[in-house]
């Protein structure tokens, strides 16, 4: 069942987030300093492309002063209007019932895009 929502994800919007994510994950790259939140942008990507079946491990505040530094510097670089986007598409989807499996994965996303650092994906 995991295979086809992914699938009808992709098809209708997931293979665009993952394009963009990892675009912008590029530019990110191309300055040392934005090279770590690169990275997690492009753990963004992944889990936009293939959400379904793929377990978060966040289990509240990052481990290490610099994780949590890094969220906070996140917040303000991106991270606040990307959880916001993926919020207001979780519950435009969640309106039908047929959506609301599509809703539960952006607010997946939004989980991810407001605290990516010390996040693993399983």
């Amino acid at each position: 069942m995991n295979i086809l929502l992914n699938i009808i994800w992709v098809v209708f919007g997931g293979l665009m987030i993952a394009i963009e994510y990892a675009i912008s994950s590029v530019l990110m790259m191309i300055t040392i300093i934005g090279i770590p939140f690169g990275l997690q942008t492009l753990k963004l990507a992944v889990l936009a492309l293939w959400p379904f079946g793929t377990n978060i491990d966040n289990s509240g505040w990052p481990s290490g002063c610099l994780a949590g530094i890094m969220n906070v510097i996140w917040w303000f670089v991106g991270g606040i209007p990307i959880a916001i986007t993926h919020l207001l598409w979780g519950l435009l989807f969640c309106v039908t019932i047929i959506g609301i499996p599509f809703g539960l994965q952006h607010f997946k996303l939004m989980r991810v895009a407001l605290l990516p650092f010390g996040t693993n994906l399983n």
